[in-house]
């Protein structure tokens, strides 16, 4: 079966190229388009940006990503778009109008990039400030023009939504049945589309590489130039990417993007939403997904942290069934988890926060985007009537091997008055649970300060929360 799909309303067949073939390389080396460019090779330049419609659980949408981390199978059965397919005619795309208005270019190498990442922005209906305009681009390099005539050109086109083809295709049905069997060059590449078939796939090539976004895995072939003689995409699992709402709370499918997450989520917990402006990128975000971060079980994932004190449970499936874990036990060491022979991470619950309590993430960074966390905390608190510490929850991330609980220092906080002399006692005593570790981003001695401050942060938090809608200001994030 060749791998099909839709370049620049143009139906392409792939028949004989490595399943992990990026979608970059094929675009540059096997079709000839030179306008996506190749930057870093690890989705932090957006200069291979590039635009995909596909429906992520939303309905159908333009989502830009990272063109240098995705395999050619994935995007079987969608749309894609790159630069060289936006004007009509000698009439530019209002994206591209926007970037000769402002002047947005000058060397011109960042240049598609970029317009591919206005050109997403501009059939957003959810853009309702300067700063997610900003944040548009903040996935897009560029080292010669200056970055204010490229925001200017952001906002100006951001929630446009001409009445235009590509508009025109947000309304059209999209392919349902993205499942696939392609093999070329002595590897296989198996796309399910139910979880029955999963299993007899995971069973057949037991040896298989899974994958869902891939800002990973793709960082493995991109960068580590790897092979894998067996890949299992999970990009065709509808189930997988079902989001549900109720007065419990959610019930978000490992393979929700986090963009997606953001959008339904993230408005009623402003914990959440603060932290994914600074997951990634908007590239990264519109392909990793909520699974991906949470089963590549680094201890310095973003998420685990705020998930663990919101009460998340993970919900496991397997051939036999499913099977429930407390979020705060799917982590059991370095890259490992509760996850069992073929069992994959099916979906995780998290329960909405009872009115008045206070929940805060936070992400300590050299940089506030598109960087790792030398440290990162998810905190729960909740008062009773006269002030004492009904319940609380601290969870710390970059401090071993897995993100851990403090169970000492939340246990000195219950049943005493939230006082900032109470909170300064039990951060200093912090360093009696939490040891963390020396590495190239920060060392032991740093990591332990920054714990201690933030939790007295979290205090001062709690007695003057921010404004709702305040962007970040340093590689705090509160």
């Amino acid at each position: 079966m060749s791998i099909s799909f839709w370049l620049n309303d143009a139906l392409v067949e792939v028949e004989d190229l490595p399943p992990t073939t990026t979608l970059l390389r094929y675009l540059r080396d096997h079709y000839g388009m030179m306008g996506t460019k190749e930057g870093c090779g690890e989705g932090d330049c957006g200069a291979c940006t590039v635009a995909v419609l596909e429906d992520d659980g939303g309905g159908p949408t333009w989502r830009a990503v990272n063109s240098c981390l995705m395999f050619l199978p994935m995007v079987h059965g969608k749309r894609v778009m790159t630069v060289e397919g936006l004007a009509d005619g000698d009439a530019l795309h209002p994206a591209q109008q926007a970037m000769v208005q402002h002047r947005g270019s000058q060397c011109g190498y960042c240049t598609p990039g970029i317009v591919m990442s206005l050109f997403e922005g501009t059939y957003r209906q959810d853009i309702v400030s300067t700063a997610l305009a900003d944040d548009q681009v903040a996935g897009n390099l560029c080292r010669c023009t200056g970055y204010r005539p490229i925001r200017d050109a952001s906002r100006q086109v951001a929630g446009l939504r001409p009445e235009d083809r590509f508009l025109d295709a947000l309304s059209q049905p999209l392919e349902r049945d993205l499942s696939l069997s392609y093999q070329a060059r002595g590897a296989i590449y198996l796309q399910p589309a139910t979880l029955a078939a999963l299993w007899e796939a995971r069973a057949a090539h037991p040896g298989a590489r899974l994958v869902a976004g891939g800002t990973d895995v793709g960082l493995e072939v991109s960068k580590l130039h790897r092979e894998f003689p067996a890949v299992i995409g999970l990009e065709a699992l509808e189930v997988l990417r079902t989001l549900t709402v109720d007065e419990a709370g959610w019930t978000v499918g490992a393979g929700v993007r986090i963009t997606r997450l953001a959008e339904v989520v993230g408005a009623a917990l402003p914990a959440l939403q603060k932290l994914l402006l600074v997951f990634g990128s908007r590239q990264i975000r519109s392909r990793g997904t909520l699974g991906g971060n949470l089963c590549n079980a680094s201890p310095i994932g973003d998420l685990a942290p705020l998930l663990i004190v919101l009460g998340a449970t993970a919900v496991i499936a397997g051939p036999d069934g499913e099977r429930e874990v407390p979020l705060g036990d799917f982590f059991e060491g370095y890259r490992q988890t509760a996850l069992r022979g073929i069992e994959i991470l099916s979906r995780v619950v998290i329960p909405r926060p009872p009115a008045g309590v206070l929940v805060a993430s936070y992400k300590v960074s050299r940089r506030r985007e598109l960087d790792i966390s030398a440290v990162s905390a998810g905190m729960w608190l909740e008062l009773d009537e006269g002030g004492l510490v009904r319940a609380t929850r601290l969870s710390w991330g970059g401090m071993a091997a897995t993100p851990v609980r403090t169970p000492l220092a939340e246990a000195a906080l219950i049943g005493r008055p939230w006082t900032r002399a109470l909170v300064e006692q039990v951060a200093d005593g912090l360093s009696e649970e939490l040891h963390p570790i020396s590495d190239h981003r920060a060392s032991a001695d740093y990591r332990a300060q920054v714990a201690r401050n933030l939790l007295l942060g979290f205090y001062l938090e709690s007695q003057e929360p921010p404004a709702p809608d305040a962007r970040p200001t340093a590689t705090v994030l509160c």
